[in-house]
């Protein structure tokens, strides 16, 4: 009897301390795989229109994609931006553009407000099925642009960012299902904002090539002055 709870013992210690090296050797949990929305980074010359272009990466084992079902690809989404300092830009707009341009969709949406602008659109996934190559190249497939007017009191080597909203921007299908919407609280859509610099409207070697032009054209009109 004294052997059998000996051995009962051991092999409960054995299987304790076996739970407990799996418990210590076991990593985290691999992150969920996500959709990516991105905001480009670019140069604007000063008083200028800026072309900023927004992306989406479609990524396999996500809830939406084309890797899925029929009824479960992005075919909707809401995209807002946040730009800071307000008082750099003059007017914006954000329109579909990219692989979204030649689509027709049943819904869209671009309301604004002092500092923000967003784009809501969705499309019928049998008609206009939005045509992303999935697990592209970062940073995805461009579906929208931003065209921002550079205020003239936008000054040469200002940073004007684009923040994407984590809060309002999402993914989702034709119908908007809750169970495949994808957004930041759910983990799985990642956002990577933007920005724009605003550079010297004449690059600075223009000007000296300006200035020899100029001279150049001063001789002409000296020497047919002088003819």
């Amino acid at each position: 009897m004294k052997l059998h709870a000996k051995s009962l013992k051991v092999i409960c210690a054995t299987a304790f301390v076996s739970l407990l090296a799996g418990l210590l050797t076991a990593g985290p949990a691999p992150p969920l795989p996500q959709d990516v929305v991105t905001v480009a980074i670019v140069n604007g010359p000063q008083f200028s229109l800026v072309d900023v272009p927004v992306y989406i990466r479609d990524t396999s084992l996500t809830p939406l994609g084309l890797d899925q079902p029929p009824g479960s690809r992005i075919q909707s989404y809401s995209l807002k931006v946040n730009y800071a300092p307000a008082s750099a830009v003059q007017s914006i707009t954000f329109s579909r553009a990219g692989i979204t341009a030649p689509l027709t969709p049943t819904f869209e949406n671009s309301p604004s407000s002092a500092g923000s602008i967003s784009l809501l659109d969705t499309f019928q996934e049998a008609t206009n099925l939005i045509p992303f190559t999935l697990n592209g190249l970062p940073p995805g497939n461009q579906v929208a642009h931003l065209l921002v007017t550079l205020s003239p009191t936008a000054t040469v080597g200002q940073v004007i960012t684009l923040t994407l909203d984590p809060t309002l921007t999402q993914l989702t299908d034709e119908a908007g299902s809750a169970a495949t919407i994808e957004s930041t609280s759910n983990s799985r859509l990642a956002l990577v904002s933007g920005s724009i610099t605003v550079v010297p409207s004449v690059p600075a070697m223009s000007y000296l090539v300006l200035a020899l032009l100029a001279v150049a054209l001063a001789f002409v009109g000296f020497k047919l002055i002088r003819f």
